[in-house]
């Protein structure tokens, strides 16, 4: 399948201010919207996308309809063939949220974006589905181990693998999740893709993964001891862990649609200073979000993480601030009345401002490097703003 490779500029400004609408219900993000469910899996049909299908018309760029289509793929991807293995498959699926439960899925924020890139360059996103659904399997096997690594007993308001199936099962599932996660790359040859721009994408996935665990080495590292990361530490460790398969999420999409390195890199660098902002911002919402709007309790101080805001009042709070505050997260950490004193001990160390600014530098350093790619497609490029400004709410 021939992809584009024209570019024209498209857009002459950083997008500065947020629709008063609702962004996040257009845009799919919701965990658990109907438009992504699936009522049963006995009759999953067969891709519409095999390549000798692909029709020239240029579907719709909604994201409840990128999501559905991302999660079909996936679908045909953990679609269980021998009985002896089908717990395997079971368990994977419940994981993803598509067991036919209705159960919430997670935001597809990662195949999303990388869908998005492919098409502000080629137009039809269809081709890169295969792609998506790598990227969305990869993401989840970090998560299944991810649960067993923090002794966390629920994700999204249900048990978690190991908790249901125990920690041997978990660990085998999130291994079956990144080995499909590779499979489902190998289906882009089937759709027209040279194996040279395969290999290429199958490096880059790799690389992630490694980045990714090196970035929960860190992190579990770091845990368990009583120093403190410094800030430096702390951006190096979300990079690897955050940042890094966002960048290649969208890189991705970029390297299927073009072979202009110009271009693949300036999108890669779109996505890294993204996922960083996406980071930052969750440590902003973790201590002062409103469970309304980030469906969860500001619970980060309560279970003692050590957060960007956190690290930032560390170093930079007076003597007195840092003493207590090392005392309130000793032991069992801040119980009741104890989290506000924190709150207030970082906000008079200039730990809030400090994170929302970092969260809203990385926010535009993404828009500049959009820009500076140059796009064809106006509407994905048009989605891709408005998943920025309505992810990154700082």
């Amino acid at each position: 399948m021939a992809t584009s490779r024209g570019y024209n500029r498209f857009g002459d400004k950083i997008l500065a201010q947020q629709s008063s609408r609702d962004c996040s219900a257009d845009l799919g993000l919701r965990p658990g919207s109907a438009a992504t469910g699936y009522s049963g899996l006995a009759c999953l049909p067969e891709s519409r996308y095999h390549a000798r299908e692909m029709t020239t018309a240029q579907p719709v760029l909604d994201a409840a309809a990128l999501i559905a289509d991302t999660e079909e793929e996936i679908l045909r991807v953990v679609a269980s063939q021998d009985p002896s293995t089908a717990g395997v498959y079971d368990m994977i699926r419940y994981h993803l949220g598509l067991d036919g439960s209705g159960a919430p899925s997670g935001k597809r924020m990662r195949p999303l974006l990388g869908l998005l890139a492919y098409a502000s360059i080629a137009g039809d996103y269809r081709p890169a589905l295969p792609g998506a659904a790598a990227v969305e399997l990869g993401h989840n096997f970090s998560l299944v181990h991810d649960d067993i690594e923090d002794g966390d007993r629920e994700r999204r308001h249900r048990p978690t693998v190991w908790a249901l199936h125990g920690v041997a099962q978990a660990i085998n599932t999130g291994d079956m999740l990144f080995s499909l996660s590779r499979m489902a790359l190998h289906r882009l040859t089937d759709l027209g893709f040279s194996d040279a721009k395969v290999l290429r994408l199958m490096r880059l996935y790799d690389e992630t993964c490694v980045a990714l665990c090196e970035g929960q080495y860190i992190d579990i590292a770091t845990s368990e001891n009583d120093a403190l990361m410094s800030v430096d530490l702390y951006f190096d460790m979300i990079g690897r862990k955050t940042a890094a398969l966002i960048a290649a999420s969208i890189e991705a999409g970029a390297l299927l649609a073009t072979d202009d390195d110009t271009v693949i890199a300036r999108y890669r660098a779109f996505g890294w200073a993204l996922g960083l902002a996406f980071q930052i911002n969750d440590d902003l919402l973790g201590i002062w979000g409103a469970e309304q709007s980030t469906g969860k309790e500001a619970t980060d101080i309560a279970r003692r993480k050590k957060t960007l805001p956190v690290i930032y009042a560390f170093e930079h709070a007076g003597p007195e601030d840092r003493e207590r505050l090392a005392a309130l997260y000793g032991n069992a950490g801040p119980k009741g009345d104890e989290v506000s004193e924190v709150v207030a001990i970082l906000e008079r160390a200039g730990a809030r401002d400090y994170t929302r600014e970092q969260a809203r530098r990385r926010r535009d350093e993404a828009l500049a490097e959009l820009d500076a790619a140059g796009v064809v497609e106006p509407e994905a490029r048009r989605r891709l703003e408005d998943i920025i400004v309505s992810v990154i709410s700082a």
